[in-house]
């Protein structure tokens, strides 16, 4: 039996900040729980909703456009014309930091929480939070 295939989901939630302590929400709808200060938010965005739900996404085996038809993520779903399986994951978007020690642009995930960082370009080490 074959490992399951996954894409990506093209279309992201808005980052939201936690009302309690400013920082960054984990990417989702539905009920959330801040990483920093765990406070429990509940978050719906009727535009992402429709939009996932209209999303078009390639079938990983066959190449076929399918209309996803469902508004969450992750998506469990199966092909109408080869009938392979497939989860269309959430998507995360990257962001671009800067290196304080030689100002170089970095691009990276963007996760909740602080993340230490070590430069690829100088080996400067530094912390990141969102």
């Amino acid at each position: 039996m074959s490992e399951e295939s996954t894409v990506e989901s093209r279309v992201a939630p808005p980052a939201l900040s936690c009302p309690k302590c400013e920082g960054m929400l984990p990417s989702g709808l539905g009920d959330l729980q801040c990483t920093l200060c765990s406070a429990k938010v509940r978050i719906d965005h009727p535009i992402t909703r429709r939009k996932w739900k209209e999303e078009k996404v390639g079938c990983p085996e066959c190449g076929k456009v399918l209309i996803v038809g469902v508004d969450k993520r992750p998506a469990h779903l199966k092909c109408a014309s080869c009938t392979h399986h497939f989860t269309l994951t959430p998507n995360t978007p990257k962001v671009e930091i800067t290196c304080p020690g030689c100002d170089r642009q970095l691009r990276m995930k963007r996760k909740p929480g602080a993340r230490r960082i070590d430069c690829p370009a100088c080996s400067t080490a530094f912390t990141v939070k969102f």
